[in-house]
This record gives structure tokens, C-alpha cells and sequence, in this order.
């Protein structure tokens, strides 16, 4: 549906709703996650209304044609392959989400298998677009120079008339306990470099237990060049030529806490993954320190005010937050969870977090006879 909605309305063929966005200087995309796709169209704000109406329109009166349909068939399975199949690093990521969630969708790949691409009819399109392509599904976010008494008017004109759809369940398997740590280990001729990761299953934001910006603090301490992993294991050892960790906390259910390294040229992978592990434990066992905490505090905050000056990442993040459950408030106050962590909290969360009961270890590796 992301690739069809662009396809043109019965109003608007497709090429006239790119050429008016581009012909008053904006821009114009779209996204699909695991738990959302999202529309944007950056303008100036004289063209605000001209957009409203743009997408208002895709909204109620898209048209989906036979050869449309197939011709992004075939867009979307060259996207597969292109960014997926030719590397390596797509199904080994496949895997290790295959191996990380036992039930939840999360499991599964954004884009799709391919020959679920293949077997997707048009009937399946019109179906899905038709039930959730409703206004009371969507979220409506206007970042930029205007107000609310400029932008309510648009919005009941050209969004209030649609009629409301069938209400829609967001039905949310949820991650059963997880009492075995698992292994996935990819063998491919195209890998030139081993790589070694590992992910956890966590709590996002949406747990509003306090552990999701405990993580994100401790993610920041472990990953960079002044990070602990960085430091203890390419600096001091130098059984690595990178590391780093992540942290999905916008996720809408249950995510992923995650490290990764790349090993340096001929390093034995079972030392490399025992000194990642004694790092793993040394955090557990004595904590981080109130100067990491400031360090990664600080930049942290840094980025929240910078993300500030693109009002389209700004929109995203309202967007993106409220997709997935989150009030503005708690959206707004982000920064004021951050700032609120101590110490101990990040040292709870790594405590929690460091189960090996909850995770996957991958390895992607050239095969035995070419390593």
C-alpha cells in the first residue's frame, strides 16, 4: 500500500501529485516499520492547504489498478533483492529476529518474504486500504510555521468529511517467557569479515517502567569511540577494529537491546566473544560511573535540541510516538526522563537487560573452508 498510495487517485493521476508538491519546492516520501507507515510532504507553509487536500484525497479515493499493481510487484521485489538478498548482512538479520522473538510479528521481515510478494493480489491490496486506511486510523501531525487555529479549519475540511471506518483492533501477540538463549550462525561466500552480534529482549518505552531510559543511557555509555565496549576491547586489546550497542525503545511491544563487533583480522571469534562477555559482566558486577552517565547524558540531550531544527524530524517524532501509544506529554518529556536517570538505574537495567535466557547470538561468517 506505501508504494501504491503514490500511484494517483481518481482525482489526481500519480504524476500530478508529485509534480504540485515539487512545483511549490517541497518534498515528499514514505516509511513503513513494524508498527506503522507514515506520509510526509515538507513545504512551504503557503502550500500547507494544497497538501492537506493531496492527502485527504489518498486517503478515501485511492485507485488501485491491475498494472499498477503488478508493475510495484516487481518494484518491490527488486527492493528485496537489491537491499536484502545481495548482501549478507539481510538474511542474517532475518534470522537473528527470527530467532529472537518465539511469537510476536516482530519476527518477521517489514518488506515481507518473497514469495509472500509474489502471492499478494489486488484483492489483498483493496481489502487492507480499505480497512485501515480510515481517519479514525491515522494520525494527522503538522510540524512548522502555523498554528492551530490556522491548521483545525484544514483538518475538519478535508479529513472530516471522510466517514470513519470499522474500528480497528490492533491485535498484539505478546513474547512468552523466554527461558533458553539461542545461536544463529550464518555461513555465506560473500562475507569477506566475520561479524559477531548479540540482541536482547527488552521493555520499550511504552512499559513505562523506567527501564527505557535507564537503556538508552546505558546503550550510549557502551557504544562510540569513548564508549566501554570501544575502549575495552579495540583500544585496550585490540581484538576488535569496532563495537557498539543499541537500544529499539520506540518499538510499540517488547524490543531489543543489542551489542555488536567486528572482529580484527585473523582474532579468534571464541576469545573475542569471551572478552565481549567479561566486559558484559564487568558492567553487571561494578556498575557505570557517575562521569559515563554525564558523558551520555549530554549527548543525548544534545541531539533531542538539534533534532529540533528539522521540522520534519520533529514531526516524525511526535508521529512515531503517538503511533505506538505514547501521549505528547510523555513524548515532550523525554528529555526530562533523561535527565531524571541515575546511576543506579542504569545499573538495574543492566542487570535486567544481560540475561543470556533472553537472547540471540549471531554469527556471520565465510564458510569453514574459507576462513
Amino acid at each position: 500500500l506505501e508504494h501504491m498510495m503514490f500511484q494517483g487517485t481518481t482525482n489526481v493521476p500519480g504524476e500530478d501529485y508529485r509534480n504540485t508538491i515539487a512545483r511549490y519546492g517541497g518534498e515528499e516520501n514514505a516509511f513503513t516499520s513494524q508498527d506503522m507507515t507514515g506520509y510526509w510532504q515538507t513545504v512551504a507553509v503557503e502550500a500547507m492547504e494544497i497538501v492537506m487536500e493531496l492527502e485527504s484525497d489518498r486517503m478515501a479515493n485511492l485507485r488501485i489498478l491491475p498494472e499498477d499493481f503488478e508493475s510495484e510487484r516487481q518494484v518491490l521485489k527488486e527492493e528485496r533483492r537489491s537491499r536484502y538478498d545481495s548482501d549478507p548482512g539481510g538474511p542474517f538479520g532475518e534470522a537473528m529476529s527470527a530467532a529472537l522473538y518465539l511469537a510476536h510479528p516482530y519476527r518477521l521481515p517489514v518488506i515481507g518474504w518473497m514469495h509472500e510478494i509474489e502471492s499478494n493480489t489486488l484483492q489483498d491490496a483493496v481489502d487492507f486500504y480499505k480497512k485501515y486506511y480510515v481517519p479514525n486510523n491515522a494520525i494527522l501531525v503538522i510540524a512548522g510555521d502555523t498554528t492551530l487555529a490556522e491548521v483545525l479549519p484544514l483538518a475538519e475540511k478535508y479529513y472530516g468529511v471522510i466517514p470513519r471506518g470499522a474500528e480497528v483492533v490492533r491485535l498484539r501477540p505478546q513474547e512468552p517467557p523466554q527461558l533458553a538463549e539461542r545461536r544463529v550462525i550464518l555461513y555465506d561466500e560473500r562475507v569477506r569479515e566475520p561479524s559477531f552480534s548479540r540482541s536482547y529482549v527488552t521493555n520499550s518505552r511504552t512499559a513505562r517502567d523506567g527501564l527505557a531510559p535507564a537503556l538508552s543511557m546505558l546503550s550510549q555509555i557502551l557504544s562510540g569511540s569513548t564508549g566501554r565496549l570501544y575502549q575495552a576491547l579495540v583500544v585496550d586489546q585490540g581484538i576488535a577494529t569496532s563495537t557498539g550497542a543499541f537500544y529499539g525503545g520506540g518499538a510499540m511491544d517488547q524490543t531489543q537491546f543489542g551489542v555488536w563487533i567486528a572482529p580484527a583480522r585473523d582474532v579468534d571469534l571464541v576469545a573475542m566473544e569471551a572478552a565481549l562477555d567479561a566486559e558484559i559482566a564487568r558492567v553487571v558486577a561494578d556498575g557505570i560511573t557517575q562521569e559515563e552517565l554525564d558523558l551520555a547524558r549530554n549527548g543525548t540531550l544534545s541531539g533531542l535540541i538539534y533534532s529540533r531544527d528539522s521540522v520534519n524530524r520533529l514531526g516524525r517524532r511526535v508521529g512515531a510516538g503517538l503511533a505506538i501509544g505514547l501521549t505528547i506529554e510523555e513524548i515532550v518529556g523525554w528529555s526530562d526522563e533523561i535527565s531524571a536517570v541515575t546511576v543506579a538505574d542504569v545499573n538495574a537495567a543492566a542487570v535486567l537487560v544481560f540475561n543470556r535466557a533472553h537472547s540471540v547470538t549471531g554469527l556471520m561468517l565465510p564458510p569453514p573452508d574459507k576462513e
